[in-house]
């Protein structure tokens, strides 16, 4: 039997929940642009499904860290861009899981998952691949837009 709505929802950091810039400086990465929006959408979805947050950002996920587990109470990994289709599958299986991401590996994933989200400025394999793009950029309330939907579609199909 098909499933009627995912089991979790995954999402990428970078790209997604920030602008997908880093700002660098002689001491290196200092800092990422979250938007303000999007923990809105994480705090009202976590009532119907589990949250993952997954970076491939081994130099910046002191600043990933900060914002998705210190200020926002999630689960956050850190899983590299090629080896996420992989992680996903075997650790959540893919049919169980809705999944935002906006880049060229995350299309595979995107693709194969049980609903793939992609913010409005993703790269083009990714919205491509993706059931739904959000009408807003990443950082600038991708997610919030993509909680919405989410609810809408799968968890009050009665409205």
């Amino acid at each position: 039997m098909k499933k009627s709505q995912p089991d979790i929802f995954i999402l990428d950091v970078d790209g997604v929940m920030t602008t997908g810039q880093f700002v660098y400086s002689d001491q290196g990465k200092l800092l990422k642009v979250f938007g303000a929006h999007d923990n809105d959408g994480i705090k009202m979805i976590q009532k119907h499904v589990a949250i993952l947050f997954i970076t491939a950002d081994k130099r910046g996920f002191g600043i990933t860290k900060k914002r998705i587990v210190e200020d926002m109470g999630q689960q956050l990994m850190l899983v590299k861009e090629y080896e996420r289709m992989e992680f996903i599958e075997k650790t959540y299986g893919l049919a169980n899981i809705a999944y935002m991401g906006d880049g060229y590996h995350d299309a595979q994933i995107l693709k194969a998952c049980f609903y793939g989200i992609a913010p409005g400025n993703a790269r083009i394999e990714a919205i491509r691949s993706a059931n739904f793009v959000t009408p807003s950029k990443s950082g600038e309330g991708a997610v919030l837009d993509a909680c919405l939907h989410l609810i809408e579609r799968f968890f009050y199909r009665a409205l």
